[in-house]
């Protein structure tokens, strides 16, 4: 079962600006660079890096988004609404 794990995150006002942020990825744009530059959370400066969490640490919807079963590293997960605005995840594993 999956308890912990690593992510990568951008996290914005709007969907529609993480929809083309999400864009941006998907055309082959770095997201941390991009987690440098849009980010409004503080992990910005370790290009949107949030380390190793435990499952339930995080808000609900980003927790669920990111031990999904079919959360794969190499796709971008999201947006995912929360209390704090639009997430875009990118999972480095879960274990």
């Amino acid at each position: 079962m999956n308890n912990k794990a690593a992510a990568l995150h951008i996290l914005v006002k709007t969907e529609a600006e993480a929809q083309a942020l999400k864009t941006k990825i998907e055309k082959g744009a770095d997201f941390s660079t991009l987690a440098k530059k849009h980010s409004m959370c503080p992990s910005k400066k370790q290009g949107g890096d949030l380390g190793e969490f435990k499952k339930g640490a995080m808000v609900k919807p980003f927790d669920q988004a990111v031990f999904a079963k079919d959360s794969d590293e190499k796709n971008v997960i999201g947006p995912v609404k929360t209390r704090f605005g639009y997430h875009l995840i990118r999972v480095l594993y879960t274990s």
